[in-house]
């Protein structure tokens, strides 16, 4: 696995606005806090998102791209993109490959954050289809798509984007996990990014903080980690 200090760029793909809040905030404050270049790719803008009826659903997507900025904000990313793909209607088709293998050209990122892809048959919650999706193209744009001039060759040939090789990829949400990050002293950073998604999180009131205290409790017990700590969980898969 990289050592943070011989990174400079990350690239994040999620599904949709919050999903990297969820599984990595505290994570992504941290690299943000080792002067990590953090840029996030969000493919659809969350629409279909809430149960609020009244709300249009034009204008939930446009207050789910602020709330991921202003969530961004809390933890030091300040180069987010959207897509704007339809929530809930997520393949991992070759256009995809090629818009995340376009944007890994553009980042040239050490390392990328993805959703899993695979299903996780105990925790059926970080499994929605979008996420799992989302993993898939953005492995395959991984590997093999940005690094070969010849996938996608229009990508050099029109847009001059050279071929990137990124060296690892990072998984949350998945069912197997071999890396976790304590995150307990930015604890109430990831707290605060997930309440920046107030159309999402209001309703939650305390049961918000204590449903990720749980959470992330388990997973620094499972770990090994000191009582009291609180970890994000990753599966860490190296791709040179």
């Amino acid at each position: 696995m990289l050592d943070d200090s011989d990174l400079s760029r990350v690239l994040v793909v999620m599904a949709h606005p919050d999903d990297v809040d969820f599984g990595a905030a505290g994570t992504v404050a941290g690299w943000t806090d080792r002067g990590l270049e953090v840029v996030y790719l969000i493919v659809t803008d969350g629409e279909a998102g809430g149960m609020d009826d009244v709300v249009d659903r034009a204008e939930v997507a446009e207050v789910r791209r602020a709330e991921q900025r202003a969530a961004a904000e809390v933890v030091g990313v300040h180069d987010v993109r959207f897509l704007g793909l339809p929530d809930g209607r997520i393949e991992p088709t070759l256009d995809l490959r090629r818009t995340i293998a376009r944007v890994i050209r553009q980042v040239r990122p050490q390392r990328v954050l993805l959703p899993s892809p695979d299903r996780d048959y105990a925790r059926i919650a970080p499994s929605h289809p979008d996420h799992r999706a989302v993993g898939s193209a953005g492995l395959d744009a991984v590997y093999p798509d940005a690094r070969n001039p010849h996938a996608f060759p229009e990508l050099l040939a029109a847009e001059g984007l050279e071929p990137w090789a990124a060296p690892e990829v990072w998984l949350t949400g998945g069912p197997e996990v071999n890396h976790v990050v304590d995150v307990t002293a930015r604890f109430d950073r990831k707290i605060a990014a997930l309440r920046a998604h107030a159309s999402q999180t209001a309703g939650m009131g305390d049961r918000l903080p204590e449903m990720m205290r749980a959470w992330l409790t388990a997973n620094a017990g499972r770990a090994g980690l000191p009582d009291g700590a609180l970890a994000e969980s990753f599966q860490v898969v190296p791709t040179a």
